[in-house]
């Protein structure tokens, strides 16, 4: 279905207060009223509305690793998923630490036009962790680059840390810090404890991500930057953070979906689809991670989606590469975690999914969502329906989910991307169309 020359009505959503009403889409924004000309009526009874999903952290592969997955299978993930805006990790291949790659990942993201893909640009040239890389260009080009990060690598040198980040305080941009201490992780396989004993797997430990926390965010408060702290893991790093913050520490936090919900005892089967990096915690640190969601000393949740190959994951443990596929289950698997715990609601959700994330990627109109005038990207969720999340679910290239098999709460039933439907009745809208559209917009 195109809604190109036309409008949408939304017939009787709720939004994340609670309130029902009707809303009226045209010319890509919220309109006060119904268009007089063609109008595309959607019933949206029972479902709620949320303002589009911002994620922070995503990994769309390309340039370089297209069998993992491309712009245009990461957009269509997203979408799916409910998300309206992506922000693309810069270990690419080339890396995206210059101008040209990171305007060609946006270019990518325009061209197809599912979702806003904002690229993320390198802290390091190459990821190498010995010099910055062209941090400014970056920021100055078509792009406009804001986040910056070497996700997938600890930017583990103080100095070099501290001087990216007062390089991006000149800017207003801010540093996302994979925090793991190599040295103390080299060979690591799982959460280091008893467990990892057991199973005969090389420990990752917790200080070793709380040490560098506390660290970059006594570097953040001396130079007076920004700092993000990628998928935190840990109940200590909850309280670094929360200390900071007490502080006056310009940091904020991020967590996954997964951290939220799964704990390390899955790693008993040697399945490596629960493998990753940070890996899955104790009980004790997934019960912490959701109550400082809850409190705000976590900002938002961030799916760091991580799509890989069959024979990256189809293997021995050890063998077997990190990550997690989780743009279209993102959503479920938080109102698994914490809305069905009543831990937080609706309009927590349209925070910690929507107007924070886009606040602290700098990526404008997401402040006033639904607020006439304003952007139209917003998503129609179904919250009374369940799933047995399956390969059938994945829009992306890659099968790597940890939650095939399991009864997931929830579904997306549209998502409309500036004002445009990418989503409808729970499917892609064809990607020829959305193309189309996107030209239009």
């Amino acid at each position: 279905m195109s809604v190109l020359a036309g409008s949408i009505k939304i017939v009787g959503a709720t939004l994340p207060d609670g309130t029902t009403t009707d809303l009226f889409v045209d010319g890509g924004v919220f309109a006060g009223e119904a268009s007089t000309g063609s109008t595309t009526t959607i019933d949206a009874a029972g479902l709620i509305a949320l303002p589009g999903l911002v994620d922070l952290h995503t990994h769309l592969r390309e340039p370089g690793f297209e069998q993992s997955e491309t712009v245009l299978t990461g957009s269509r993930a997203a979408a799916i998923g409910g998300f309206t805006a992506v922000f693309a990790m810069a270990n690419t291949l080339p890396v995206q630490d210059t101008a040209g790659v990171v305007e060609q990942v946006q270019s990518l993201g325009e061209l197809h036009g599912y979702v806003t893909v904002r690229p993320v640009g390198a802290v390091t040239a190459g990821l190498a962790g010995e010099r910055l890389s062209e941090i400014g260009a970056m920021a100055q080009s078509r792009a406009q680059v804001r986040v910056f990060s070497d996700d997938g690598q600890c930017v583990s040198d103080a100095l070099l840390m501290r001087r990216a980040l007062e390089y991006v305080k000149t800017f207003g941009g801010v540093v996302a810090q994979h925090a793991q201490d190599p040295r103390l992780t080299m060979g690591a396989q799982m959460n280091e404890g008893a467990l990892s004993g057991e199973l005969g797997l090389a420990g990752w430990p917790a200080v070793a991500e709380e040490s560098i926390i506390a660290r970059d965010v006594l570097l953040a408060q001396h130079v007076g930057a920004r700092l993000h702290v990628c998928h935190v893991s840990t109940a200590g790093s909850v309280e670094v953070i929360r200390w900071a913050k007490a502080r006056g520490v310009d940091v904020t936090a991020e967590v996954t979906p997964h951290h939220l919900l799964l704990t390390e005892q899955l790693a008993v089967g040697y399945d490596s689809r629960f493998k990753v990096n940070p890996p899955l915690r104790r009980e004790e640190d997934v019960l912490a991670l959701r109550a400082a969601l809850a409190d705000g000393t976590i900002d938002i949740v961030a799916t760091d989606h991580a799509p890989h190959p069959v024979e990256a994951k189809d293997c021995a443990w050890d063998e077997a590469a990190n990550g997690m596929v989780g743009l279209e289950s993102a959503l479920s698997v938080v109102h698994a975690a914490v809305v069905e715990s009543g831990q937080l609601g609706w309009a927590d959700i349209a925070r910690v999914f929507s107007s924070k994330p886009a606040q602290i990627g700098r990526l404008a109109g997401y402040d006033a969502p639904f607020s006439t005038g304003s952007a139209a990207n917003f998503t129609l969720y179904d919250p009374s329906a369940t799933r047995v999340f399956s390969t059938g679910d994945l829009r992306g290239k890659s099968l790597n989910s940890p939650y095939l098999g399991r009864e997931l709460p929830g579904r997306v039933i549209a998502t409309i991307h500036n004002g445009y439907p990418t989503v409808l009745d729970g499917e892609l809208v064809d990607a020829e169309t959305v193309a189309k559209e996107a030209s239009h917009g």
